[in-house]
């Protein structure tokens, strides 16, 4: 049983920071691919930032030098630093991983809300 688990979200004021985690049981060596997504009321998801499992690494042009994102295998965790945030950032971000052949696995989502 694959599960991810969001953590870190929380209300911040504009141009703060926050570091969301995301958990995966039975570890993230698993995943081709690991994400974060965010969907804002009203708004489609979106892709924010995604690093493979080599490490290599793909912004939305929307957080490009704001966000990064890592990982760290030996906690079967990834992260996302956001700073310099904006009221634009408020949204449910999403934790997503890609299992080959197995599929696309989702976490429950966890809430950041910008306060301008």
């Amino acid at each position: 049983q694959v599960q991810l688990v969001e953590s870190g979200g929380g209300l911040v004021q504009a141009g703060g920071s926050l570091r969301l985690s995301c958990a995966a049981s039975g570890g993230i060596l698993r995943f081709v691919v690991m994400g974060w997504y965010r969907q804002a009321p009203g708004k489609q998801r979106e892709l924010v930032a995604t690093i493979s499992s080599n490490s290599s690494t793909n912004y939305a042009n929307s957080v490009k030098g704001r966000f990064s994102i890592s990982r760290d295998n030996a906690k079967n965790t990834v992260y996302l630093q956001m700073n310099s945030l904006k009221p634009e950032d408020t949204a449910v971000y999403y934790c997503n991983g890609v299992v080959p052949v197995y599929g696309i696995y989702w976490g429950q989502g966890t809430q950041v809300t910008v306060s301008s």
